[in-house]
């Protein structure tokens, strides 16, 4: 595969994490009930997200209530809202970058250059994967440990919900895409920006007109 494939299925990969990202960033299924225990309500479900909290009734009416302060916040929710909003936007300048440096376009005219554009893409890319992974692994590692935690009662317990499965596989589609830019967008060697023209001794030089 030539690298205009790579950079295709390169294009692929990173329209698929942004959108991973952004379903990430906006849904609030980062953390759900957990039935276990004394706990055997089943008739509503409670969703946790980076910017709502929702219950979910039986019979498929939804309630939700934006979080009111940000300072109420922990740690976690606060860096995740960063980390999420920022990779999104990372991942978008780099999809434009590599749009622009691609070589199945005429965005860049310099043949020197594209390389360049491209590795930059790619690493852009690899930054924005994980800052997707870091926030999703930290919210779970919590979730798991609160889980496990036998004072906490069991209707506090929470479950990873589907948005840190989400971001995990947006997160591993962006390091794959930058890992393959940054392998086959290397610039190329002996590149020049003019071209000379030498002549050997038995050559026949260019002929002038002597007076």
């Amino acid at each position: 595969m030539g690298s205009s494939g790579i950079q295709i299925v390169c294009v692929g990969l990173g329209v698929l994490g942004l959108i991973a990202g952004i379903v990430t960033c906006v849904l609030p299924n980062w953390k759900v009930s957990s039935f276990t225990g004394q706990n055997i309500i089943t008739a509503q479900v409670q969703q946790e997200g980076l910017w709502m909290e929702c219950v979910v009734q039986s019979t498929g009416q939804q309630q939700c209530k934006a979080y009111e302060s940000l300072l109420i916040l922990g740690s976690d929710l606060q860096a995740a809202r960063a980390m999420t909003i920022i990779c999104c936007m990372l991942t978008a300048i780099a999809l434009l970058a590599l749009f622009a440096g691609a070589d199945f376009t005429t965005c860049i005219e310099n043949e020197d250059a594209k390389p360049k554009v491209c590795l930059v893409a790619g690493v852009a890319m690899i930054i924005a994967g994980l800052l997707l992974i870091i926030p999703v692994s930290w919210t779970a590692n919590n979730v798991i440990k609160n889980f496990n935690n036998p004072l906490v009662p069991a209707a506090s317990r929470r479950e990873l919900g589907p948005c840190i499965f989400i971001g995990w596989a947006g997160g591993i589609l962006l390091l794959l895409a930058g890992g393959l830019l940054c392998c086959f967008s290397r610039p190329r060697s002996g590149s020049s920006g003019g071209t000379a023209k030498y002549y050997s001794n038995s050559a026949s030089a260019p002929s002038k007109n002597y007076v």
